[in-house]
Formats: structure tokens, sequence, C-alpha cells
């Protein structure tokens, strides 16, 4: 069984939203909502200054307290690749998994039910990549089996220094940046 994660190349990434604007044509996000966005980090002191432009996202973790948190289970691990998804049948709209997501990847859809990226799951059980990994121009998102030793995303894990977002908080976040 696979288990579906991200490497983003940092290197690549020119903080453009087309990424941004694929995910919420491709899911019908209402204005003013995203499941996902772009970050801008400034490291250092003048003149020894790195910018850096990151996609951020629902980590999709091995460990999510979004899970644990959900009183109704909504909030669940698809057999999918572990992606992480929310039913909206069964959503109460209480915000316990958005306040309970150390990365606030989570909004309140304006119908009442907690939304997010959800790696494109209806896209990737037909066997295509992600709306944001297909439209980038640079190239710098990748998407596919974190345990097939021969997918790109672990050549690329293998071949660079990465890292991930808030490693501390215990969660195993899937969505890795190459720096």
């Amino acid at each position: 069984m696979a288990r579906f994660g991200m490497v983003i190349d940092t290197k690549l990434c020119v903080g453009c939203n087309d990424c941004v604007v694929a995910c919420n044509a491709e899911n019908d996000v209402p204005s003013g909502c995203y499941r996902d966005w772009i970050t801008t980090e400034v490291r250092g002191t003048f003149p020894n200054v790195t910018l850096e432009f990151r996609t951020e996202r629902c980590n999709h973790c091995e460990n999510p307290p979004c899970v644990s948190a959900c009183p109704t289970r909504a909030s669940h691990v698809s057999d999918l690749g572990g992606i992480v998804m929310v039913d909206h049948d069964k959503c109460i709209g209480c915000k316990a998994c958005v306040v309970s997501c150390p990365y606030g990847a989570r909004y309140v859809h304006p119908q009442g039910y907690a939304d997010k990226c959800t790696f494109c799951h209806h896209r990737v059980k037909e066997g295509k990549d992600p709306a944001c990994v297909a439209v980038c121009p640079m190239h710098a998102m990748t998407f596919g089996d974190l345990d097939d030793p021969k997918s790109t995303v672990r050549r690329l894990l293998g071949a660079r220094k990465s890292h991930t977002l808030l490693p501390d908080a215990g969660t195993k976040p899937r969505v890795f940046y190459l720096t």
C-alpha cells in the first residue's frame, strides 16, 4: 500500500501562486478560503540574507492531531495512501480539528464543515498528480509514494537536504521541503 507525500524544491519555487489558483479552481474553493498558500521566509541579517518561497498546505501527517481531535470521526485517514480527509457529511463544524492543526491548514467552509487540502484525492484515485503539482511552471513540486524506493519523491529526498515544518510537533508530516 502506498504512503503518499509531497516534496517541494524551495530553490525552484518562485512564489507565483499558480498552485493556489489551480487548487481553488480544481476543488471549487470559496472566495477568501484557501487549501494551500505561499509563504515567504527571510533568513539571516544583511548582507547575508536568503529568501525562501514555500507553498504550504495540510501536511497529511503520519500522526494527525486533527483526526484524534474530531468527535464525529469526520476527520480520518484514507486507505488511499494515508491521505488525511474530512467527510463533510459527518462534520459538525465544531472546529476541534482546526484548532488542533499546528500548520493552520484547515478552515471552516461557508457551508459549515471543516475543509483542507486532500492532495486532490479524486485526481490521485485516477492516477493523476494533485492539481498544484500538475500546474507548477517551475516543476518545484513532486508527489508520490514515500515507500517506493524507485519513486521520484524518494530519489529527491535521498539526493538533497530537506526539512519539514514544525518537526517538534510530533505529527510526522509528509510534506518535505528541499533546501
